[in-house]
């Protein structure tokens, strides 16, 4: 949504691109194909530890409701498409070395900061705004295929192995996924239209692990660890956003894990509204 400022730097821009001629079909069109995902409700267990008098338990079940359509791609980025970012210089190389034939498998072996970058390059070469999906947005749009994290095992401070157990159990249960990317489409399309939700690629949210703690009656509390991502895939997990980092990362350092990829939101503005904000963020005074 736009602000204030925000409001100024568009007509601003908009004044700019009429003194220099910028024509709005000098933004080029997107390269990948998009599902819109109607505007709606639906029951949603939100990510992160949930703590209650210490002891862990299953997020309660709330409902959240978008009042947009949410755009998304119907297939996570390829590695062709990453490598335009780093011929650019905007984006660093992923570490492993490609197969002969690799450019349309999905490009995976990045952080979420590779993931981010890409978004930021993507909005400036097509004057659109691309970023990653929030973790509610992301189990909206895979519908069937999202695996519900709750083990249905009330914590026992006396035992809490029970947890664990039954979490070992679910994880077990889920079939064997080959380690190597597939090619796109070989995980089939959910009902919404996306491919490959859920197969053996996990994609990188933009949402922070959160820990949620409940005593008695006192009133809830939520700390935020942004350190920490949510993936979303075969099942929901958490990974540390400083993984290439030697200075942050601590003992995470290292390259990004083989089978993490990127699916991008793009957030659609309509009209005159639109074409002023490509112009803004061409000319590099859009703020979001």
């Amino acid at each position: 949504m736009a602000t204030s400022s925000n409001l100024i730097l568009i007509a601003a821009a908009g004044a700019a691109a009429i003194a220099i001629g910028v024509a709005s079909t000098h933004v080029p069109p997107d390269a990948t194909e998009f599902v819109t995902i109607a505007a709606g409700s639906f029951s949603y267990r939100a990510s992160g530890e949930y703590l209650r008098d210490g002891v862990a338990v299953d997020a309660p079940l709330t409902t959240v409701t978008f009042d947009r359509p949410i755009t998304i791609m119907k297939r996570q980025v390829s590695r062709a498409e990453y490598q335009g970012c780093v011929d650019d210089g905007a984006c660093k190389p992923i570490d492993d070395a490609a197969p002969e034939g690799a450019g349309g498998l999905p490009a995976v072996g990045v952080d979420w900061h590779d993931a981010t970058t890409y978004a930021a390059w993507l909005s400036d070469r097509t004057g659109r705004h691309y970023r990653l999906p929030r973790d509610a947005e992301w189990v909206y749009a895979a519908g069937e295929r999202f695996s519900d994290d709750a083990l249905a095992v009330d914590g026992d401070a006396g035992n809490p192995a029970k947890r664990w157990i039954a979490a070992y159990d679910k994880e077990s249960a889920a079939a064997t996924l080959d380690p190597q990317p597939l090619p796109f489409g070989s995980f089939g399309r959910n009902a919404n239209g996306l491919l490959d939700v859920a197969g053996n690629v996990w994609e990188w949210t933009d949402s922070c692990y959160v820990r949620h703690a409940t005593h008695g009656a006192a009133k809830d509390s939520a700390v935020e660890n942004c350190g920490v991502r949510v993936v979303e895939g075969r099942h929901r997990a958490y990974m540390s956003d400083f993984i290439r980092n030697p200075r942050g990362g601590a003992c995470s350092v290292g390259p990004p894990p083989s089978n993490f990829g990127i699916r991008l939101v793009r957030d659609d503005e309509s009209g005159i509204l639109a074409r002023l904000v490509a112009m803004a963020r061409l000319l590099g005074i859009w703020r979001t």
